[in-house]
């Protein structure tokens, strides 16, 4: 990717991350380009987190300028918040999947939810994302019926149903044994390289040493990119 030219999908600028009513990073920059594969790293309460809540505008932008997907954090209404969800998959530790529903309805829930109509449309790109992390075989049961892994390949799936620009996980491995994590970062590792940007917070070392991307270290109220 011929970076010079290309529109970053997230920037940040000299921006204050905020949880809750304290700022817990001061002046961060990241640029986040098309198909980059960018790590949050640093211990428990660095603001890894509020950085992602930040992303999808979970969490207000404090001073400085942040801009995801073009939309821009400052100015950014309730309106437009679900629009910017739309080009973002997110992914979370602890899968967050529906539980009173089939993997198809978790599925089929958020295409209607962000504006999907038509049912063949909906039935084709669930078996689409589905396949694509090896989980076509599973539409039918229920969360429960899967293994943490497979509950978090669903839940890539679901990151994944509107082709989002860029992924954003918060600790995707957190709660998996060290073979399904590798298992699940090969899956990322493959989405990215067909151009989807990542973004991943973890405090594991090994896995940002065995699928190498960006890192940017989390510390001291500041987040900076490590070289």
């Amino acid at each position: 990717m011929d970076k010079v030219n290309a529109e970053p999908v997230i920037s940040f600028k000299s921006a204050d991350i905020i949880n809750g009513e304290s700022t817990v990073i001061y002046g961060m920059d990241m640029n986040v380009f098309p198909g980059d594969f960018v790590y949050i790293v640093g211990k428990v309460g660095t603001g890894k987190t509020s950085i992602i809540r930040t992303m999808i505008a979970e969490n207000k932008l404090g001073k400085g300028s942040g801009v995801v997907c073009g939309y821009d954090l400052a100015t950014i209404t309730s309106k437009q918040i679900p629009m910017l969800r739309r080009n973002l998959g997110v992914v979370f530790q602890d899968f967050q999947l529906l539980m009173d529903r089939s993997v198809e309805d978790n599925l089929s829930f958020v295409l209607k939810a962000t504006g999907w109509k038509d049912q063949e449309q909906i039935s084709s790109r669930i078996m689409e994302v589905l396949t694509s992390v090896g989980m076509d075989k599973k539409a039918h049961k229920m969360p429960h019926q899967l293994s943490g892994g497979e509950q978090q390949r669903i839940a890539i799936a679901r990151a994944l149903l509107n082709k989002p620009k860029v992924i954003v996980a918060d600790e995707p491995t957190g709660n998996l044994d060290s073979e399904t994590a590798d298992g699940i970062m090969s899956l990322l590792s493959s989405i990215n390289k067909e151009g989807t940007a990542i973004v991943m917070v973890t405090h594991n070392k090994e896995i940002f040493e065995n699928y190498p991307g960006r890192v940017m270290v989390c510390s001291n109220e500041t987040c900076t990119e490590i070289q």
